[in-house]
């Protein structure tokens, strides 16, 4: 679950990492109350920023700097309501809602340090850069030697020496450098405390009075882990997600939104990308990701269908059921009674395989339903492959 910059800071400086200060507003008028109420730090300028969740927000417009709190009325006026195309957004863009307002920093010199897993060594890692205020993934493909890299131990987490370590690889020296050490550890702390995916600070920034501080935030938070947070559960903002994903949430389906033709509807996440392999193979696109779980009903199968056919692209469906908790037998009805009461208008194809596959089988060709059956991949990826021919 992502959460907007503003709720990123709150949550960050509760575990001491140093922050710019800034508050959010949904209008001008509570924009320019909110700079009243603040002391410049950089002469008479403040930073007014659209709250949403993508980055290249700059680039795209909604960044912006104000002198005095006329220019603040006029920046957030513009801002608020736009509608923000960035390179995360896609052509769609998104709306923008909120802005937060910060005093301008004086800024010296802009770092990069992020923390997320490293699934290829099953280790947290901390990653800093000199090259502050660049995409990360740029900085990797560009110049990868700018990148240092620590390993928390999982038992012990990041320790002193790995912080500092960091902090005098970027540069830093004397009190500037404790600092900076300090900043990297309560940002790990936070990121371990919250059960985060990403803590990202970019860009960190020494400003030209020696102080350390973070004028942007992100942080990712582990879905899994949200039951042990419902205070953090509750910031997460349904207008920055997609509307079908939004749906499919509130239907308990993992359901992850692609650009292609096919839609499919799958128990099981390794079998949903095998069969998004199979898609790929007979020459169509998955539409999306769609796990309905290992317990597929009547009830589950009707909401997968809905959501799947709200997309306008999808020009067939392929159901791929493995029974093994599930009966197929009991999947079959539920795809029938689903199918009926869908009103599905694109060719359907039906695979099911595992427990009571022959009935289930059975249920599919007695039904009446306009669908093709399968039991093997091979015989689905044809299937799925003369649908998009026809």
């Amino acid at each position: 679950m992502k959460v907007h910059e503003y709720q990123a800071k709150d949550i960050l400086e509760e575990y001491g990492v140093a922050m710019q200060p800034g508050e959010v507003a949904s209008t001008v008028a509570e924009a320019v109350e909110v700079a009243r109420t603040m002391v410049p730090v950089h002469g008479e300028l403040f930073v007014v920023k659209a709250q949403i969740h993508a980055g290249g927000r700059g680039k795209g417009g909604g960044v912006k700097l104000a002198r005095g709190l006329d220019e603040v009325a006029d920046v957030a006026g513009k801002i608020l309501g736009m509608n923000l195309i960035t390179h995360q957004t896609g052509p769609e863009g998104q709306l923008v809602r909120r802005v937060l307002v910060a005093p301008a920093v004086n800024i010296a010199k802009e770092y990069y340090i992020g923390v997320t897993l490293d699934r290829a060594r099953s280790q947290h890692v901390v990653m800093a850069s000199t090259e502050g205020g660049v995409e990360i993934e740029k900085v990797a493909a560009e110049t990868p030697d700018k990148i240092l890299k620590v390993w928390a131990d999982q038992g012990l987490g990041l320790q002193g020496f790995q912080a500092r370590q960091l902090a005098y690889g970027l540069g830093f020296e004397g009190k500037t450098a404790r600092q900076a050490a300090n900043f990297i550890s309560a940002l790990f702390a936070a990121y371990m405390g919250v059960d985060a995916s990403l803590a990202e600070i970019n860009p960190l920034v020494l400003t030209k009075g020696g102080r350390v501080v973070a004028i942007d935030a992100k942080l990712n938070l582990d879905d899994n882990a949200l039951y042990r947070h419902k205070d953090l559960a509750a910031l997460r903002d349904l207008h920055e997600e997609d509307p079908l994903e939004v749906e499919a949430h509130v239907s308990n389906l993992n359901y992850v939104k692609l650009d292609g033709n096919v839609g499919c509807m799958v128990n099981g996440a390794g079998l949903a990308m095998a069969t998004m392999d199979i898609i790929k193979l007979a020459g169509g696109n998955p539409a999306n990701f769609l796990d309905v779980g290992g317990t597929a009903s009547a009830e589950t199968v009707e909401a997968g269908f809905r959501i799947i056919l709200k997309d306008s692209n999808v020009q067939a469906v392929l159901v791929n059921i493995f029974g093994g908790i599930v009966r197929c037998d009991r999947v079959a009805r539920g795809v029938v009674e689903a199918a009926r009461n869908v009103g599905i208008r694109v060719p359907l194809i039906v695979r099911l395989q595992g427990t009571n596959a022959v009935e289930g089988q059975r249920v599919l060709n007695e039904s009446g339903i306009a669908l093709e059956s399968a039991v093997l991949f091979e015989q689905a990826a044809d299937k799925v492959r003369l649908a998009l021919a026809a």
